[in-house]
């Protein structure tokens, strides 16, 4: 997986919960298909219709708080999100998005402001960087820690940790 992405930006508020990403009453399904369809329809119907694949989206604080649930980031890559970029996230949910393989960078609250819907961010993990597409301002940001790069690289912890016994020798069923 490269590390590096560009896309239109959506960009949504603070304190957008798994319930809001993905209301429970769809969690009877794992396909990213059937989850995109539903992703932030209770704060943009038109999101998943209208999102492209390797948009972006934006938050302000606390993106992903609530009860946890790996449908959310599912939904999320689903609807084609390349990555989150938010001033916070929970906790619970930034590591089930890397564990799924969804990308996601805490930037400072002067860069976030700055990102409106419809502009264009590229967001380069391996550097550290998001650039803003309109005006070509970068701003550095809090690195992702190797390990984490090496989760996203393989697509998720699931094909980390086959990977990483393939390379020991060890069978692991597929």
């Amino acid at each position: 997986m490269e590390l590096k992405f560009r896309g239109k930006a959506w960009k949504f508020g603070s304190n957008i919960d798994t319930d809001v990403i993905i209301p429970a009453c769809y969690l009877t399904s794992y396909d990213p298909k059937e989850l995109a369809a539903h992703c932030m329809e209770a704060v943009d119907p038109a999101f998943s219709k209208n999102c492209l694949p390797g948009d972006i989206l934006v938050a302000d604080w606390n993106f992903g708080c609530g009860s946890s649930r790996e449908h959310a980031p599912i939904a999320i890559m689903g609807a084609g999100v390349s990555c989150v970029v938010a001033k916070s996230f929970a906790r619970i949910f930034y590591r089930n998005a890397f564990n799924t393989g969804l990308p996601l960078v805490e930037a400072p609250g002067n860069v976030v402001d700055r990102i409106q819907t419809g502009g264009f961010v590229e967001v380069d993990l391996q550097k550290g960087i998001l650039t803003l597409g309109g005006t070509g301002e970068s701003f550095p940001l809090q690195r992702i820690p190797e390990f984490m790069r090496d989760l996203l690289a393989a697509g998720g912890l699931v094909p980390y940790v086959r990977n990483r016994l393939f390379q020991k020798g060890r069978t692991c069923p597929s």
